[in-house]
């Protein structure tokens, strides 16, 4: 689904469900178990729930993942992306031409420290998480390596759950082992489940959010110095970003319950979708002729990088507030900062769900 029309039907029509019940071929025994996508699609949380299934799911962890937490979250959020980019700054110092990689020093760190943070992994288990966390969009490396990079994430987890129970924090995943609903909880694998869901969403999709969003201003100066001289907010020129190059183009999967016709096009029941929110965003029957271009002040800048409805992500507010504090003060204290190679020159991450680039090397100066 690559129109604006067919991703925001697909998500409200009642006759596409994300249960992999509903897709002929898994049930035909057509997709193989080391199918690298596979993982996305055998979850138990709310990528794969329908109907009351997925309410509860939503209604038991949107309890742990409140505003005020989030909010919480600011001021340790702001401690952190000054001491990345004091990293920067002599990173710079020290390298020969004075280019660094901002993606490596700062992009991918913030939001892996905030998610640490966030779900209260101390200071020994962050590099057991943050290692197989790296690697859970990437589908360029083989089934086996897949395989065994998700059970090192579950058991990492696993023994994060069970030493929060152990000692319960003020963190997510103490919270998410209390969340109730009158007698219904999460059970065992939902729990770990949804933490693979929110670590590995909040981590990559942010990281990747950061880089696109400096590769846009430093290539449209002029917008840039908008934001800088306060003409236009920051939170406007983070929307057009979310819009105009989203962190991720696709999240598996929906399937269609019977024969339908989705924006004019005939779909047969079982047939599994993949909507394209990145496409979405830049569809011109949408948003007219400019579509394509990067416009800051552009009067409509909604978009569908958060999904929408009811699948609307609960980690957008988190997102935007760290996005709100890492990009003015990285361009208050490095003005001129600018992408160190030609876009041509950046290779894309290796994912058909992340969109992003494997380095960024810019400079500061």
């Amino acid at each position: 689904m690559t129109t604006h029309e067919a991703v925001t039907q697909a998500l409200a029509d009642p006759r596409i469900q994300k249960n992999k019940k509903y897709w002929t071929a898994f049930n035909n025994g057509e997709i193989p178990a080391d199918w690298p996508l596979i993982s996305w699609i055998i979850n138990e949380n709310m990528l794969s729930r329908d109907g009351e299934d997925h309410s509860r799911l939503r209604r038991l962890v949107s309890k742990a993942f409140t505003p005020r937490r989030v909010e919480l979250l600011r001021g340790s959020v702001v401690a952190i992306v000054e001491s990345l980019l004091d990293d920067l700054e002599r990173a710079a110092e020290a390298s020969e031409d004075g280019v660094v990689d901002l993606r490596a020093i700062v992009s991918q760190p913030l939001p892996l420290t905030v998610i640490s943070d966030l779900f209260g992994v101390d200071e020994q288990t962050r590099p057991k998480l943050h290692g197989p966390v790296g690697v859970f969009f990437d589908q360029s490396i083989t089934p086996e390596q897949a395989m065994a990079t998700f059970f090192e994430l579950w058991g990492v987890l696993t023994e994060l759950v069970a030493a929060k129970r152990a000692e319960p924090g003020d963190d997510l995943t103490t919270a998410l082992i209390a969340a109730r609903d009158e007698e219904d909880k999460l059970t065992e694998d939902e729990l770990i489940w949804n933490l693979v869901l929110f670590i590995s969403a909040g981590y990559e999709t942010t990281m990747n959010l950061i880089s696109n969003a400096v590769r846009a201003l430093t290539h449209h100066r002029d917008q840039l110095e908008l934001v800088m001289e306060g003409k236009v907010e920051w939170s406007k020129a983070i929307e057009e970003v979310l819009r105009w190059d989203p962190p991720g183009q696709y999240v598996p999967m929906r399937y269609t319950t019977e024969d339908m016709e989705l924006a004019g096009v005939p779909i047969p029941k079982g047939e599994p979708l993949l909507l394209g929110y990145g496409s979405a965003s830049r569809d011109e029957a949408h948003y007219g002729p400019t579509a394509e271009e990067f416009d800051i002040t552009r009067e409509d800048s909604s978009h569908l990088a958060f999904s929408h409805g009811r699948h609307y992500c609960l980690g957008a507010s988190l997102a935007r507030m760290e996005m709100n504090e890492v990009l003015p003060r990285l361009f208050e204290r490095f003005p001129k900062l600018e992408v160190a190679v030609a876009d041509e020159e950046l290779v894309p991450a290796p994912s058909i769900i992340s969109n992003g680039v494997e380095a960024l090397p810019v400079r500061l100066r």
